[in-house]
This record gives C-alpha cells, sequence and structure tokens, in this order.
C-alpha cells in the first residue's frame, strides 16, 4: 500500500511542480511579483496539492474503478435492464456532486448560479446522459450519431440564448462539460463502460466501452444553457474573493473542516448505495468490501487536502499571476500560455494512461511519444486561444462551432475508435489544474485587461478549450494513421508486382 502511495506521490509531483517551477521561474526574470508570505503560501499549499492528488488517486483507482466495473457487469449480468438504469443514474449523480473539479467550478461561478442548484443540475445531467451510453452500447448505435445530435441541440441552444442577449453564458455552459469528467468520474466511466460492454458486446467492438465520458461531458452543457435560457434575471458575474487570508495555517484548517462535512456527505451517500445495491445484486465477500471502504476513506481524505488547498491558496495565487500578466506584452502572455498548456497535458496522469491505451488499440501504430507531442501542441494552443479571446474579446462561438464541425467532419475519414477515444479524451485532459489554476489565472488577466465586468464573457472558456483540442488531435492523428497505412499498401503491392516483373523476366531468359 505504501509503495503504491509514493507512486501516487511521484505521478502528482510530475503534475503539480512543472507549473510550480514555471511561476518561480517568471518570478526570478520579474515577469511577476509576489510577495514571501505569498510564495511561502503557495509553496506549501503545492505540497498539499501533490499529497491530497495522490491520495485521492490512489483512492480512486481502488474504490472508483472497482465500483463502476462491478456495477457495469454484475448488474448487466442480471439481466434486469431496469435496475442497471436506476443503479447507474444514482452513481453517476452521486460521484458527480463528489467530482472535485465541479466543486472548484461551483465555488468561482455561484454569484451566476447557486452552487447547490449548479452542481445538482449537473449531477442529474451526468446520470440521465449515463443512462444514453448504455442504450447506445444495448441497441448497438453508431456513437458520432448520438453526438452530432446532442451538439446539434447543444448549439440550437446557443442561438436561443444569443438571441435573448445572453450570449456570455455560453463559455461557462461549454466550461460546465470540461470540469465535470475529472478524477472523480473519470475511472468510474471508463470502468462501468468496460464492465457493461463486456457483457452486452461483441469482441469485435472495440469501441463500445467508449462514450462514457463523452455523454458525461456534452450533458451538463446541454443543462448549462437550458438553465441560461429559462433564468428570467440579469446574468450577471460578481468577481469572487480571491484574496489570501494572513494566516495560513489557521486558513486553511478552516477550509478542511468546512470540506470534511461536505465531501463527507458524498462520499458517505456513494459507500451506503453501493452496499444496497451489493446486499441485494451484487453480494461481494467481506474482505471485497472492506477493500472498497479503504480506498473510498483514501479518496475521502485526499480529496479533502485537495480541495481546501485550492481554495485556501491556489485559485487565489492563480487569479493574482493573470492579474499581473495583464501588464507583460501580448506575446510574452501568449508564449507563457503555450508552456503552461504543453506543461500540464505532458504531466497529467490520465493523460499517460490514455496515450498507453491507444497505442495499445492501434497495435503501435500510434506511438506514445506523437501522441504526446500532438496533445501537448493541442492543449498548449487551447490555452493561447482563450488567453487571445480575452486580450482581444471575441466570441467563443468562433472556436468552438468551427472546431467542433472539424470533428465530426473527421469522424467520417477515421476509423471509429479514433473517434471514439478522441471524444472520451477531451474529458481526460481538463484536469484539476486547469480548473484549480489555469482558470483562476485567466480569470485574473481578463479582469486585469477588460475589468471584473467582461469575465463572464470572455474569462471563461479555457476549460472547454482544453477539452475541445484532444479531439482534434486524435482524428488528425487518425487521418495520419489511415493515408499510412494506404501508403504501406501500395508501397507493398508495387513491391509484389517488381517481383512478379523480375520472374516473368526470368522465366522468359
Amino acid at each position: 500500500m505504501f509503495k503504491e502511495i509514493l507512486i501516487e506521490i511521484k505521478k502528482s509531483s510530475f503534475s503539480v511542480l512543472p507549473i510550480y517551477f514555471l511561476i518561480l521561474l517568471l518570478l526570478l526574470l520579474k515577469v511577476i511579483d509576489l510577495s514571501g508570505y505569498e510564495i511561502l503560501s503557495f509553496s506549501l499549499a503545492t505540497i498539499l496539492l501533490i499529497v491530497g492528488i495522490a491520495l485521492f488517486n490512489y483512492g480512486a483507482d481502488n474504490a472508483m474503478t472497482p465500483i463502476g466495473k462491478k456495477i457495469g457487469r454484475g448488474l448487466t449480468k442480471q439481466g434486469k435492464i431496469w435496475v442497471l438504469f436506476l443503479a447507474v443514474f444514482v452513481f453517476g449523480f452521486l460521484i458527480t456532486i463528489a467530482e472535485p473539479d465541479l466543486s472548484v467550478l461551483a465555488q468561482q461561478t455561484k454569484s451566476v448560479f447557486e452552487k447547490p442548484l449548479l452542481v445538482i443540475s449537473i449531477s442529474v445531467s451526468v446520470g440521465f446522459f449515463m443512462l444514453l451510453a448504455i442504450l447506445k452500447i444495448i441497441k448497438k448505435v453508431n456513437l458520432i450519431r448520438i453526438l452530432s445530435l446532442l451538439y446539434m441541440i447543444s448549439f440550437a441552444l446557443v442561438a436561443m440564448i444569443a438571441y435573448q442577449g445572453k450570449e456570455q453564458m455560453v463559455a461557462l455552459a461549454f466550461d460546465s462539460g470540461g470540469v465535470t469528467t475529472g478524477p472523480m468520474t473519470v475511472p468510474f466511466l471508463m470502468a462501468l463502460g468496460a464492465g457493461v460492454a463486456s457483457i452486452l458486446a461483441q469482441k469485435s467492438e472495440k469501441d463500445a466501452s467508449f462514450g462514457f465520458i463523452a455523454f458525461s461531458s456534452i450533458g451538463p452543457v446541454i443543462i448549462m444553457l437550458l438553465l441560461s435560457l429559462m433564468s428570467s434575471g440579469n446574468m450577471t458575474y460578481e468577481l469572487a474573493d480571491y484574496s489570501l487570508s494572513d494566516n495560513f495555517f489557521m486558513n486553511y484548517m478552516h477550509y478542511i473542516l468546512e470540506k470534511l462535512k461536505d465531501v463527507g456527505l458524498s462520499i458517505g451517500l456513494i459507500l451506503i448505495s453501493f452496499l444496497v445495491v451489493n446486499f441485494i445484486f451484487l453480494h461481494s465477500t467481506k474482505k471485497q468490501l472492506l477493500y472498497l471502504v479503504r480506498g473510498l476513506l483514501f479518496a475521502y481524505i485526499g480529496l479533502v487536502i485537495f480541495l481546501a488547498a485550492v481554495d485556501a491558496t491556489y485559485m487565489g495565487i492563480g487569479y493574482k499571476i493573470g492579474t499581473l500578466l495583464a501588464d507583460a506584452d501580448n506575446s510574452l502572455i501568449l508564449l507563457i500560455a503555450f508552456i503552461i498548456g504543453a506543461l500540464t497535458v505532458l504531466a497529467e496522469p490520465a493523460i499517460k494512461i490514455l496515450v498507453i491505451q491507444v497505442e495499445d488499440i492501434t497495435n503501435g501504430l500510434i506511438k506514445r511519444r506523437n501522441m504526446l507531442i500532438a496533445l501537448a501542441i493541442g492543449v498548449g494552443s487551447a490555452i493561447v486561444l482563450a488567453f487571445t479571446r480575452i486580450i482581444f474579446k471575441y466570441s467563443i462561438l468562433y472556436i468552438i462551432i468551427p472546431g467542433y464541425i472539424t470533428c465530426f467532419i473527421l469522424a467520417f475519414f477515421v476509423p471509429k475508435i479514433y473517434t471514439a477515444i478522441a471524444f472520451d479524451a477531451g474529458g481526460v485532459a481538463s484536469g484539476p489544474l486547469t480548473s484549480s489554476f489555469i482558470l483562476p489565472m485567466a480569470l485574473g488577466l481578463c479582469a486585469g485587461l477588460n475589468g471584473p465586468d467582461s469575465i463572464l464573457a470572455y474569462g471563461f472558456g479555457i476549460v472547454s478549450l482544453v477539452a475541445l483540442s484532444p479531439l482534434l488531435s486524435i482524428e488528425i492523428l487518425g487521418v495520419f494513421s489511415v493515408f499510412s497505412n494506404r501508403y504501406k499498401m501500395n508501397k507493398a503491392i508495387k513491391n509484389v508486382l517488381k517481383e512478379d516483373d523480375k520472374i516473368i523476366i526470368s522465366f522468359g531468359e
């Protein structure tokens, strides 16, 4: 156990420390300026963030993944689809409530939507859209057909919102889809999809288990657009308090006590629900249950440490760095944005799992190194586009609509497995650092350049662009693989014809 936790600490260190050292470099180069207390608070919060993410990931791997597999395989074997649907909806709802990235976003947008309303609405949408993912497997419906219909619905809602003069809500709505599929939901959804597909899908249907993350990403977008459409009030954003407390330890302990209660309720509901399902249908052994309870306990402790560090320090420091960057040259701002994006995706543990999975599925045709380079360029470019929006103040629709149209066009030219992986990868790329540090930095930059009133229109959207970039990166790699296969095939045919010519000549002689 301790060895596994140390491995997770190493992984989370690689995830957090590159950004931390980049900030230190910016301090040394005098691009930004932080007080000694702020640097100390940021350093202590970084250590706590590393420990929190490590404990949480260890717990999620040992609890969320097994729970997802047991529910997926066990309830599907029962042959009672209504039981499977009910359990999937309940667990999708509860696990989304416990998702740390969603909690971070809700904290930053509570002036627009009340935090309970936002969290519950998005959680309900995830539970419902997970049912669509299961129906996709049962009915063997093409993933792209369903997703194209859902995105058409979302863009129709966008048009209606723009007609009402609430276009500033679009970026926030698409951000909600990116943060929903975070470290809590992703392992559960991937395991659930694999469990259901292992019973219902044929072995030849390699893409059957994919799609759960994609559905859980578009669901919150649609529900947020509906909430914006139905709202009768003015959708105004009030800047949250990002100031740091004078006493780091007292402030951190305050948030620890607050998160112990909030997170404990969410994790407790997940545990109780699983124990009920297990008692009636799954009948796991006592040893297996203790293993799962231990995993949930580690996830609970890690989540409390992580969220407390984010609320106490990380969001505040990220916001202040953004405001300081507002005084820098545009070219320097965009360079820093690209480096942050590349470092974030290269260090994200979930991305490393994804590239290994893609290499295995494609039998080594797509190398890990090539995919990591493509994703780093893609996410770096996404954050550059997000910062460009802030500087030049243009609508996110100029990026989102062409981006998704391109994704669906490419889907017709690449094997289905690439598209399925691509849409799931969008939810994986936007990890904890995106919502807890990079998003506040974008908000700070927007406030510094354009004033707090512009944040809702131009500050949000960075998470959605980060989530969009892997779709394009992986599908473009898929296009290259198709042409590469054709080139290799044509070359092989030419070589065979040459050999035939030699044989014919030799016989003629």
